[in-house]
């Protein structure tokens, strides 16, 4: 129901420069290609992630088979190679410290629910990684620099949250187990110590930190959700790099935002880093230990700092306007990034200079920049990201395009989706609502109890703004989004029947109750959070904030995009919306396909786009 904070990797691709005359490419069929489908077809390369004691050996994701897989690559040889090969894709990977092994995660067709299995860097045949283990939904993974130290996190209906050690060639251990989330957070660089984020207080919205053995005895615990009336998270960010090193770097909210503070587990020395910086911040260690690398995001942009705790120097580093979505130290001091804004694609740079990871094939059109706009909100200010055809006047058909999670937020990357719609002359506004990450702690707490009818609140504020700013046609006004995004719109729908003209809901929450009894047990535990309690606890939470209590007030027509395997929004529970629709003959149009929480598959990623985009245009009467 709720998701990671993380697209899947053709949501954030880029839209092009729409004051060019629109460039169009040949398809393998003769067909003239259209930009928007090119920034979904163009190759491209998420930021590589390099073993720790092998540095030249990488491992990234690419779509360039046409579906999103693994790749090795061997920066000594420039040596690429395809490590995965399945129907639905695979994104889950990672390098063995060694370099020696591939491992990545074994599932169904996009269910989330599966083994991890490894491969030989240059290649061979595929191996159980942890034989005994059975399948689960992921909750963390960290392996051991002498390849002998591995640990697992698991998570299932009947078990809860389970972590397994595996020593040497022995079998997996069960060290933790607890009915409420928890994950595998980081292993110490020498093996001798395991950090753990859970929720046993039953707040899935704030971790707390246990250091364990190997074995499982309790070193030290860390735990900010006790003894204050606010509560506040912790994250696991990493174990110093440094063998005996017992310092621990650690995400706080101390501030009411996301910062860094260095822990000690064998002193107890908590060291504030008090950075200053206005917005959330995050960090990693430099390789050899002596600095941190610093992501800071503000106001829907990023950047990178070099912070030497010894000195206390804080040097920016050198990346452009816009979002850095992920971010790595190398050996040699230079910083690899993955960079994009809302106009630019996105492309793998070095602080260095140049390109790190540059695809072959055709390149991704650009689109418009973002613009920002700040709307008063019953909540406060709220921020929203407007793009339009270039040189269009208004009032425009206007997709109000709403982000999933609800922990996540929108920045100015690229993103294909958005730049489709700017390209068939639509006006985009995607609103970062009470509940979104990157504006403090209490503007993504706020939603709990008046669970989507909060979100709503401040769409409706940034609508109303966009109507009489002029910029919005009001007869024709499409509310969309996936995941949770497309929980909102469904809900939207139902208790704002007369704003909108159609909704474009993918992978939505539309049955709350039936879909609590469904999902996976993770999000089981986010929405207790959310709503304080079970539907059996809090029946009328459950029913004020489910899509299905509204639903026979929809009046607009509604398209709904399922997949049948999605263990966060799953089917059944949308067949029980749908089937409420039918029973009053409402217009509505229901697409299924064979994957999970959306789609690795560009060729299905594409089709999707094209039945919004056709649905809108029947609809909408243009």
């Amino acid at each position: 129901m709720t998701e990671t904070n993380g697209a899947t990797p053709d949501s954030t691709v880029v839209p092009r420069d729409a004051a060019a005359v629109p460039r169009v490419a040949t398809a393998p069929d003769g067909a003239e290609m259209p930009d928007w489908e090119k920034r979904f077809r163009a190759p491209r390369v998420s930021l590589p992630d390099w073993a720790q004691d092998a540095p030249e050996r990488s491992l990234f994701v690419s779509n360039a088979s046409g579906t999103y897989e693994l790749y090795a690559w061997d920066r000594a040889t420039g040596e690429q190679r395809q490590v995965t090969d399945r129907p639905n894709g695979t994104t889950d990977g990672v390098l063995s410290p060694d370099g020696e092994w591939i491992w990545w995660f074994d599932d169904t067709d996009g269910d989330e629910f599966g083994v991890w299995k490894r491969q030989p860097f240059h290649g061979g045949l595929d191996e159980a990684a942890v034989p005994g283990l059975k399948a689960s939904y992921p909750a963390g993974l960290a392996i051991g620099r002498d390849g002998r130290t591995v640990v697992v996190g698991r998570s299932t209906d009947e078990e809860g949250s389970t972590i397994h050690v595996v020593l040497g060639a022995g079998g997996p251990s069960e060290v933790y187990r607890h009915p409420e989330s928890a994950g595998v957070g980081d292993l110490s660089h020498d093996g001798s110590l395991i950090a753990i984020e859970h929720t046993e207080h039953g707040d899935a919205m704030h971790s707390a930190i246990r250091v364990l053995q190997p074995h499982g005895s309790v070193v030290a615990e860390l735990d900010d959700t006790k003894g204050g009336t606010v509560e506040l998270g912790l994250e696991v960010l990493g174990f110093a790099p440094v063998d005996g090193d017992t310092r621990l770097l650690v995400g706080h909210q101390r501030r009411g935002r996301w910062e860094p503070m260095v822990w000690d587990v064998d002193s107890g020395e908590e060291t504030d880093l008090a950075l200053e910086l206005p917005g959330d911040v995050s960090a990693e260690w430099y390789p050899d230990g002596s600095a941190l690398l610093i992501a800071h995001s503000f106001e829907a942009r990023s950047e990178l700092w070099r912070f030497e705790p010894a000195t206390r120097a804080l040097v920016r580093l050198d990346t452009p306007a816009g979002s850095v979505s992920g971010a790595t130290a190398r050996p040699d001091g230079s910083v690899e990034f993955l960079w994009s804004s809302a106009a630019e694609p996105p492309v793998v740079r070095s602080t260095a200079g140049g390109v790190v990871l540059d695809p072959p094939g055709m390149k991704s059109p650009g689109s418009v920049p973002v613009e920002d706009v700040w709307v008063e909100g019953p909540g406060g200010r709220i921020h929203a990201l407007v793009q339009k055809p270039a040189g269009a006047t208004g009032p425009l058909p206007t997709v109000f395009e709403i982000h999933g999670g609800p922990t996540w937020h929108d920045s100015d990357s690229f993103a294909a989706g958005p730049a489709a719609w700017v390209d068939h002359g639509y006006a985009v506004v995607r609103v970062n609502y009470r509940g979104s990450t990157g504006y403090g702690r209490e503007w993504t707490d706020a939603l709990k109890h008046r669970v989507g009818l909060i979100e709503l609140e401040d769409i409706a504020a940034v609508r109303e703004w966009a109507v009489a700013s002029g910029l919005a046609d009001p007869a024709k006004l499409v509310l969309a989004g996936g995941s949770w995004g497309g929980y909102l719109t469904l809900l939207g729908l139902g208790t704002q029947p007369d704003a909108w003209a159609i909704g474009l809901a993918a992978v939505p929450v539309a049955d709350y109750v039936t879909a609590y009894h469904d999902e996976m047990e993770a999000l089981k535990a986010m929405d207790r959070t959310l709503l304080g309690g079970t539907p059996e606890e809090v029946p009328e939470r459950f029913e004020a904030s489910s899509p299905l209590t509204y639903v026979d007030a929809v009046k607009a027509p509604v398209y709904i995009s399922a997949g049948v395997n999605d263990p966060r929004c799953p089917i059944r529970q949308i067949d029980n919306y749908v089937d409420r629709l039918a029973s009053r003959s409402a217009v509505h149009e229901v697409y299924r396909y064979d994957a999970g929480h959306g789609s690795l598959v560009v060729d299905e990623r594409i089709k999707q786009v094209r039945l919004e985009l056709d649905f809108a245009e029947r609809h909408l009467n243009r």
